[in-house]
């Protein structure tokens, strides 16, 4: 839930969560699938108009509610390629995101490799990998949330999550 004078632009995107196992520094694309603890869903919630209006995007994405997670943790050995999963949303009932993995900007490993040459990443950090096409702002016409929209975001092979948003006023 969120106050309605807190945004009119809500939208969702599902995505992949990576939960780092084991420290990672400096790793390579090679290595870093061997510090993946687990895999989970994301539901990535964004202020839109927030998000353009201010140069840091933090702030539209960390308000109370937003980001559920979950909500298993599937272990890495039970997904052999984080590459080749189905990841979708439907939004009250309609699917609004339907692709794969393996079309994500950044593969899982390199965006670990990436990461961790900027900071250690250690046991239980979560990385949310960023969202397939279909999200709500890019949609013509626009699709944001509204009061009693329910989404559900999931990925084959992890599970599926389902949110039930509310707008106070």
């Amino acid at each position: 839930s969120w106050p309605r004078a807190l945004s009119e632009s809500v939208d969702y995107e599902a995505e992949l969560g990576v939960v780092i196992g084991a420290a990672a520094k400096d790793v390579s694309t090679e290595d870093a699938l061997d510090h993946v603890w687990g895999y989970t869903v994301v539901n990535d919630i964004t202020a839109r108009d927030i998000q353009f209006a201010e140069a840091q995007w933090s702030r539209c994405k960390s308000f109370d509610g937003f980001s559920p997670t979950g909500p298993v943790v599937v272990t890495a050995d039970e997904i052999a390629d984080p590459q080749d999963l189905h990841i979708w949303t439907v939004v009250d009932g309609h699917m609004v995101q339907d692709a794969s993995t393996g079309q994500m900007v950044r593969p899982v490993s390199a965006l670990i490799s990436h990461l961790s040459r900027s900071l250690t990443l250690r046991p239980g950090t979560l990385i949310s990998t960023g969202s397939p096409g279909g999200a709500g702002y890019s949609r013509d016409p626009q699709i944001f949330l509204r009061d009693r929209s329910t989404v559900t975001v999931g990925i084959d092979g992890i599970g599926e999550l389902t949110t039930h948003c509310r707008i106070l006023d």
